[in-house]
């Protein structure tokens, strides 16, 4: 979600007057998790300037602040994701063939919602729980030990979300989950206008 200016001095950190605006020495994300993990979301939108960057933490665990004259030394668990193929990417030069065989140590393909329909249940119900204990947090108002009942689930509701299929993924579920919690009237969810 950074854009491309301030994504290597948000990884790596900056030292003071190494651009306009550095006032100070600041440490990147790769240096707080220094023996802990570090979570890199859409790793195949990365621009290649900066898989250039990472693949010397990746092979030496080890980077320069953006203006830094001496390297920094990290031990980081890099966890990645992505909802694009990287291979397709590699074929077309979007991603560097050398970063993908590092970051690709373990691979874990996770289908698509409308794949696993059958997780539906758990999942429903544990935003149920998740905006339950918000609102209870928020106005005191519901105890946060109320089991979920299958009734607040009508028939309808449920076909419905087995209907359609889902190119949000899990976070379209929660907001769908979340939106019927707010329009439903009765202690039954509604599905709204959705």
């Amino acid at each position: 979600a950074l854009p491309e200016s301030l994504l290597e001095s948000e990884l790596f950190g900056h030292e003071e007057g190494s651009f306009t605006g550095a006032t100070r020495s600041r440490r990147g994300y790769f240096e707080l998790a220094h023996r802990g993990t570090i979570f890199l979301d859409e790793i195949g939108e990365m621009p290649l300037s900066t898989q250039t960057k990472l693949l010397r933490v990746l092979e030496e665990r080890e980077f320069f602040r953006v203006g830094g004259e001496r390297p920094i030394r990290v031990d980081v668990r890099i966890i990645a994701a992505t909802n694009r193929d990287l291979a397709d990417l590699v074929r077309t030069g979007a991603i560097r063939q050398d970063f993908f065989y590092r970051i690709c140590v373990i691979e874990i393909k996770v289908p698509p919602l409308q794949e696993r329909k059958e997780d539906f249940p758990f999942l429903i119900e544990h935003f149920l729980n998740l905006y339950r204990q918000k609102q209870a947090d928020r106005y005191g108002s519901m105890p946060d030990d109320l089991p979920i009942d299958q009734s607040m689930l009508p028939g309808e509701f449920i076909h419905g979300l087995y209907q359609y299929d889902w190119p949000g993924n899990v976070r379209e579920l929660e907001n769908v989950v979340e939106r019927a919690i707010i329009v439903s009237r009765s202690d039954q969810l509604e599905m709204g206008d959705w």
